[in-house]
């Protein structure tokens, strides 16, 4: 790293440079980039000797990964430039409206991001070579790019995903490569490098923040916010190499200027390609909607956000293509390392106009903004949990927010009910406008609907944060000034009764879920009301947690416990000196139900998805902090379940569900375990033996919508070929919200209102429970509330069950129809899962 005095610390490092020759990544690494896959530490090893040779390089550790491997950046400037890098920095910030004062430098900076997919592993061996190429005296051409462009690398944003894909390649790669498609090499064993420590997509996470990698990526790059972001990825080796511009749909939100220089970036590439021969196409399959990619993230933040994809999943080193044509690692990296150039070349052909067109686009957001909605209206009655999840959300996002000067009268966009309706805007309220540098961004997350120009989408087209959290709130199309800075409502504890017959705590959020989860670990016996009551003039609702002395006489100074564990979540501590209740049940009535202290199990292995797997067991690890016992498909049938109280089976095509797994899994729910399948895992229970969940409750639905089908079909006439793409989107759902009519009574449902919001991202759909609790269904017709989903799938799933319970001997079967913790951004859903796990059948 660098050091005073920086002038002296230049001069020496210049003549050194001379005096030496820096290694490029062969010289270093001791083999030809593309021989072999790079570990990832032998990576920051070179990062680092470059910055120690370079006197123009700054590395810097902006994280750590959940496997502890370090994340690093390198920044690469001119001689005069990297002198003035924090001026550079600050004077964009300025640009963007994010620091007040005039800028003084005019710089483009270009951001390269490889290996967010650890599977995708040719990026990181070309981020090296880029890095190399940068600072090499003998390139005059990146000399001179430099003169006006800052470059900065993160040559690996999944350093465990990519470790793992590296080892698993050097652990079964033959020698010399074996280039058959069908060889072992080529085959990555479940879960694949593809996702992080915790089998979470991170291209999918840059809004969400859910995983630290993330966090920590998204802090440096807010503190940056450059030009130009590539996302560099790779596609299956038969598919040529893709780059900008991208496909429809783009958001509404994203400038004319970002739209025409992704075409300028992709004439640039192209003109290399075409020198070379090599096959590439544009304009196609990768969008510019879902706002949590590496390519929209930055374009809602005001880059030219792109991403790049080369041929090369599952080649390893070398591999025959479909065509017969060899593709090599070392053609991977060279294809990727020429389209980073050409950007870094394009980039600094047009930095004055990129910087300019960076400051347009904030001066608009904070000035003059399109989108229709103005500002957001979050009320001050929501659930404080979710208050200060949300704004701290925001924070990281440096989204500005407070509230307003007045109460008043207003009228909004209503997200409860979905229409116009007028309230009144208190001064407590949260208030998001979006004239700010954030403004684009806050449309995409917040907006009632967005416009979708194309329903043939890369990813899911509904992600409202206002339904994620089921929050209180309106959207306006007035502008409303944020006169005052937020300040956060706290709970008002009560007087806090000295040896009380009980404690009682509020259950409505997952941050109370936590504090259950806590008590339980340290051994206190917890109780729910099945219903409402009424104590001391206070009413409590249906979920509330209840602690009595009786019963707890083991737990060592039960009172410090307790409270010292409710302050640490800052809960609301109600006591009392009565189990007798004003109104409803008494603390020993059998409506107070003890809850078991659950021991889980959860499925996984090459029959589960890995991501919904990864997402339940990151919840129970990293959110509520619970053991778990992950349980691999692969001897699943040896184990003993009944040392399990809850078994977990994610979203999957589960061969080991055969006739007699779930004859054994009947008898362990009938001895009194509890089974909780999510999404596709109900194929493989659903229209079974012993199991109420049917897709038609009886052979005259069955016949019905069979004729219906049928009746449709002939309608339509014989398909042409051209229009089969476009058919099959009617049968089908992208990511869709519904609202999902909820039976408040059941346990499932504790804590949560009326209905539910529920992202769908399937085509599901079964019968109403004729024998058990239709917990949460869709009624009569039906459409999302945002989003797209074909109407075909609408009808079907018209008077369907969303999710409900099945009593079996003394357990449980519990059925989802989504996979509630979807990329683990869904906050409500994390509740009605925690019910299922902690509530139900207690």
């Amino acid at each position: 790293m660098k050091l005073t005095s920086f002038a002296a610390l230049l001069l020496i490092s210049f003549i050194g440079f001379g005096q030496s020759k820096i290694k490029s990544p062969s010289e270093f690494l001791g083999y030809e980039l593309g021989d072999q896959f790079t570990r990832h530490h032998r990576v920051v090893e070179y990062f680092n000797y470059i910055d120690e040779q370079s006197p123009t390089v700054k590395v810097q550790q902006y994280g750590e990964t959940y496997e502890r491997r370090p994340l690093i950046y390198a920044i690469i400037a001119s001689a005069e430039n990297f002198q003035n890098l924090e001026q550079i920095r600050q004077d964009n910030l300025k640009r963007a409206g994010v620091i007040e004062g005039t800028p003084s430098t005019k710089v483009a900076i270009v951001w390269l991001s490889y290996n967010v997919h650890g599977n995708e592993a040719n990026s990181t061996e070309t981020s090296m070579k880029t890095l190399y190429e940068l600072i090499n005296p003998d390139n005059a051409k990146t000399k001179e790019w430099l003169k006006n462009t800052v470059v900065i690398l993160d040559p690996c944003i999944n350093p465990d995903g990519r470790d793992r894909f590296a080892n698993f390649f050097n652990q079964y790669g033959n020698n010399p490569p074996n280039p058959d498609p069908q060889a072992r090499e080529h085959k990555e064993i479940w879960p694949g490098g593809r996702a992080n420590h915790y089998l979470f997509d991170l291209n999918r996470d840059w809004a969400w923040e859910t995983q630290k990698e993330s966090q920590a990526r998204i802090k440096v790059y807010n503190q940056w916010l450059p030009h130009v972001h590539v996302d560099f990825h790779e596609q299956g080796y038969n598919t040529p190499y893709y780059f900008a511009p991208a496909a429809e749909p783009y958001h509404e939100v994203i400038s004319n200027w970002q739209r025409e220089f992704q075409t300028i970036i992709g004439r640039n590439n192209a003109k290399y390609f075409d020198e070379q021969g090599w096959l590439y196409f544009t304009k196609e399959r990768f969008d510019l909607f879902y706002p949590s990619y590496g390519d929209t993230y930055p374009t809602y933040s005001g880059a030219i956000g792109m991403t790049f994809e080369q041929g090369g999943i599952g080649s390893g080193l070398n591999v025959t293509t479909a065509e017969g044509d060899p593709m090599t690692l070392k053609d991977r990296i060279a294809h990727h390392f020429t389209t980073g150039m050409s950007t870094i070349e394009a980039s600094s052909i047009n930095a004055a106009k990129l910087v300019d067109e960076f400051e347009k686009f904030n001066k608009e957001n904070s000035n003059n903004s399109s989108s229709p909605y103005k500002t957001y209206v979050i009320k001050a009655d929501n659930n404080l949990d979710k208050l200060a999840k949300i704004t701290a959300w925001m924070d990281t996002h440096s989204i500005q927010y407070g509230h307003a000067a007045l109460s008043r009268p207003v009228k909004g966009f209503d997200y409860q009910t979905q229409s116009q309706n007028n309230f009144t805007l208190s001064t407590e309220d949260i208030l998001v406008n979006i004239h700010q540098p954030k403004g684009r961004f806050i449309t995409t997350v917040f907006e009632p609907t967005s416009k979708l120009v194309d329903s043939a989408t890369y990813d899911i087209t509904a992600w409202n944060l206002m339904y994620a959290y089921d929050l209180k709130a309106f959207a306006l199309t007035e502008k409303i000034i944020v006169a005052k800075a937020y300040q956060s409502k706290t709970s008002q504890t009560s007087t806090i009764l000295s040896k009380p017959y009980a404690y009682i705590f509020s259950y409505k959020s997952l941050t109370d879920v936590e504090f259950l989860a806590a008590l339980i670990k340290k051994g206190v016996k917890v109780r729910y009301a099945a219903k409402s009551f009424t104590l001391n003039s206070q009413t409590f609702d249906p979920g509330t947690l209840i602690i009595t002395r009786r019963n707890n006489e083991g737990i060592a100074d039960f009172d410090n416990t307790v409270q010292a564990t409710a302050k640490s979540f800052a809960r609301n501590i109600n006591t009392t000196t009565t189990g007798f209740a004003d109104k409803g049940a008494d603390f020993g009535s059998g409506d107070v139900s003890f809850i078991k202290p659950p021991k889980i199990a959860l499925l996984g292995g090459d029959q589960t998805s890995s991501l919904s797997h990864g997402s339940l067991w990151h919840f129970f690890e990293q959110q509520i902090h619970y053991p778990v016992s992950v349980i691999g498909t692969d001897y699943f049938k040896s184990i003993d379940l009944w040392k399990y109280t809850v078994l977990v089976v994610p979203d999957g095509n589960y061969k080991i569900l055969d006739e007699g797994t779930l004859d054994m899994i009947q008898r362990w729910v009938s001895d009194g375990g509890k089974l909780i399948v999510l999404a596709g895992g109900l194929n493989s229970i659903a229209d079974k033996k012993g199991f109420a969940l049917k897709e038609y409750a009886t052979d005259d639905k069955k016949k019905d919508a069979e004729k219906k089908d049928k009746e449709a079909k002939e309608k339509e006439g014989l398909m042409k070929y051209g229009e089969a793409e476009r058919k099959e989107l009617s049968k089908n759902i992208y990511g869709a919200i519904y609202k999902v009519a909820l039976d408040k009574t059941h346990p499932l449902a504790f804590g949560l209102g009326d209905y539910y919001f529920s992202l769908k991202t399937n085509e599901l759909h079964y019968d109403f429970l004729e024998t058990g609790w239709n917990v949460g269904t869709i009624k009569g017709k039906t459409k999302p509330l945002i989003g797209f989903a074909g109407y075909k799938i609408n009808k079907k799933l018209e008077n369907t069950l969303s999710f409900g319970v099945e009593d079996k001997g003394k357990g449980q079967i519990i059925y989802f129809t989504d996979d509630l913790l979807f990329r683990s951004f869904w906050e409500n859903g994390k509740l009605l899962f925690s019910n299922a796990v902690f509530l139900v059948g207690q």
